[in-house]
């Protein structure tokens, strides 16, 4: 089981966008899935339609409450299931830096599903923000995947990232943690988007995923009907990236 934390302090960079929809391409083609939104805001879990239900999110295994097993709900998706969010998740900010080994919570939230593997790929999707909650995905994760919109302040905001990430080993939380890639989303047929992803290339070179992620309005459609792009709009240029993504998400691997 690989733990991946889909993370971005910057907001409306595709991160949710990518969590779901990566999880979906990885659970059509037999990977199983569990995709965790750590976003108090639950855009994950709304993507799929699903309720944010009270006390099944990761706030009580967070506090030492109960196992983390017992939040997973299936998705109507064959391989792919969730932890969904719920408003407690916002008082985890306060709640969980009070406690001891308070940025190792989440590790040890997932250490049962580490020794028991019953998925092969655990999603984080981390809220935009440099709180708590991302430092515990962190912490938590194998691996980061960045998604980045091709825009201007692309570079900036990846920088601190990859402080965050040093912070992260630095202090012993978690030495092993790496930026394993960078997926460019929202692009558009542009001179200052192609320019953007060279600039990233170039500092970045092969973090950087080949598969790059058009802007659609069928994507920004697809979470108001709580579907993943592929069962949305399956013949689009969104689903055919997605699909994409992830061949090349298991290729690495």
């Amino acid at each position: 089981m690989k733990t991946v934390a889909v993370a971005n302090q910057k907001g409306g960079v595709g991160k949710t966008t990518t969590s779901v929809n990566l999880g979906a391409c990885l659970a059509s083609i037999g990977q199983r899935t569990l995709l965790i939104d750590l976003d108090p805001q639950g855009n994950a879990s709304s993507a799929f339609a699903l309720d944010c239900i009270e006390g099944r999110s990761v706030y009580g295994p967070l506090l030492g409450d109960g196992a983390i097993l017992d939040c997973v709900v299936p998705t109507r998706y064959d391989h792919l299931f969730m932890i969904t969010a719920d408003l407690d998740l916002a008082g985890a900010e306060i709640e969980v830096a009070r406690l001891d080994n308070h940025l190792t919570r989440l590790r040890a939230a997932l250490d049962p599903l580490r020794q028991d593997e019953p998925f092969d790929w655990v999603l984080l999707d981390c809220p935009p923000s440099l709180g708590i909650l991302m430092t515990n995905a962190l912490a938590a994760a194998d691996e980061l995947l960045v998604p980045i919109q091709c825009e201007y302040y692309a570079l900036e905001g990846l920088s601190k990232v990859v402080r965050v990430i040093e912070q992260i080993r630095k202090c012993g939380a978690n030495p092993g943690l790496s930026l394993a890639g960078i997926v460019m989303t929202m692009f558009s047929r542009t001179n200052l988007a192609q320019q953007v992803i060279d600039e990233v290339r170039k500092h970045f070179a092969d973090l950087v995923y080949d598969t790059v992620i058009p802007r659609s309005i069928r994507l920004g459609e697809s979470p108001s009907f709580g579907k993943p792009i592929i069962d949305y709009d399956p013949s689009g240029a969104g689903a055919q990236a997605y699909h994409a993504l992830a061949r090349e998400f298991l290729s690495r691997h």
